[in-house]
Formats: structure tokens, C-alpha cells, sequence
């Protein structure tokens, strides 16, 4: 099996390149997904966000209000770190379990968004980066997902430097162009991953 850590900053392009990966047959283990698993509504994940946080953070239909949190959150390093220090170890316990259940030969692929920033590259047999300029990134923001830039530019900061995500990366992709020109790079890379899984 190999352990693939998959990363990008915020509108660089990762989920694509996760989605194209599992198109080609990696086993994709998401923690953004398992992250909203893990705080769902009934979950002791829910319940000691609500704890540190307060009922404010909640929806009217008692599921996590992520807009509230979020603007909680990023607008605060330290509660940030608290929000991180209890959804991070239920969000590893839960990827372990996956990846547990994956066959011999598989390529399994972590998408983790953070990984840089909680120096979680040692966990992987290697890491793969999506790599775009911070002026794509805005644009992606600001356009595609609709945010204000504002918003946008403080959800980018609050993530590790294009430098530093560089730094760890074993394999990188380059985003700033179009679709098209991502998924040859995307097949070149899964070609890469495959035949190290092999060995």
C-alpha cells in the first residue's frame, strides 16, 4: 500500500485532482468530509464544539452552523487551535480506520487540506502538492465560490505559505492554467503513484 498525502492551498484545484485520482482507482480518504462526519449532529465531536464554543455556533435544526464557526474561527488563531485540538484526532482516528480497510496494492490517497500547516508530511510515503499562484487562488475564491475578497484573503492566510507547501512536496501539480491542462499532469502523477505502489 502507499500512503499519499494530497494537499493545496484553498482554490488551488485539490478537490479536482482528488476527484480525477479517484476516477483512476486510488482509494481517496477526504478529511474535509470526515471533518463534517465527526461533528454531526448526535456525535461527540458536536458536542464538545458546542462545549468550547457556545450554542451560538449552532443551526436551528441543531446541526453545526459552519459559516458561524468559521467566521469565529479564522478571525481568531486561538480558537482556531481549539477548534483543530478536538476535531484533528477524531478526523486521524477515522482515516486510520479507512485506510485500514484498503487492499495490499492500493494507492491510498489523503486529501488533507491542513497537512502542511500540522506538519503531518512524515505520516505519508510521499506527498503530493496542487500548486497555484495566490492571484489564481483569489480569483477561484471570489469567482467560483462566490466569497467576498476580503474573505477570501483571510481564509488564505490563515493557511501555510505557497513556499512552505512547496517545501514538502514530493510531487507537484501546477493548477494555474486550465482544466484541460490539469489532467494530463494528473494522469502523469497516478502513473508515478501506481508503479511506486508496485515495489
Amino acid at each position: 500500500m502507499l500512503k499519499v498525502g494530497l494537499t493545496g492551498g484553498i482554490g488551488a484545484g485539490k478537490s479536482e485532482v482528488s476527484r480525477l485520482l479517484a476516477s483512476y482507482g486510488a482509494v481517496l480518504i477526504d478529511a474535509d468530509k470526515i471533518a463534517r462526519e465527526v461533528v454531526e449532529p448526535g456525535t461527540p465531536g458536536l458536542a464538545a464544539v458546542v462545549e468550547a464554543f457556545g450554542e451560538e455556533v449552532l443551526a436551528e435544526d441543531g446541526s453545526l452552523d459552519r459559516p458561524k464557526l468559521g467566521s469565529i474561527v479564522f478571525a481568531d488563531q486561538t480558537k482556531l487551535q481549539t477548534l483543530n485540538a478536538i476535531v484533528h484526532p477524531l478526523v486521524g482516528a477515522r482515516s486510520a480506520e479507512l485506510e485500514g480497510a484498503a487492499t495490499d496494492g492500493s494507492v491510498v490517497v489523503h486529501d488533507v487540506p491542513l497537512l502542511t500547516e500540522n506538519a503531518l508530511a512524515p505520516l505519508y510515503d510521499l506527498v503530493v502538492v496542487v500548486d497555484a499562484a495566490p492571484e489564481t487562488q483569489l480569483d477561484r475564491l471570489v469567482r467560483l465560490r462566490g466569497m467576498a475578497e476580503g474573505e477570501a484573503r483571510a481564509r488564505m492566510a490563515a493557511q501555510a505559505t505557497r513556499d512552505d507547501r512547496r517545501a514538502i512536496a514530493d510531487l507537484l501539480i501546477d493548477n494555474d492554467g486550465p482544466l484541460s491542462a490539469l489532467e494530463p499532469q494528473v494522469r502523469k502523477v497516478w502513473a508515478e503513484l501506481t508503479e511506486r505502489a508496485a515495489r
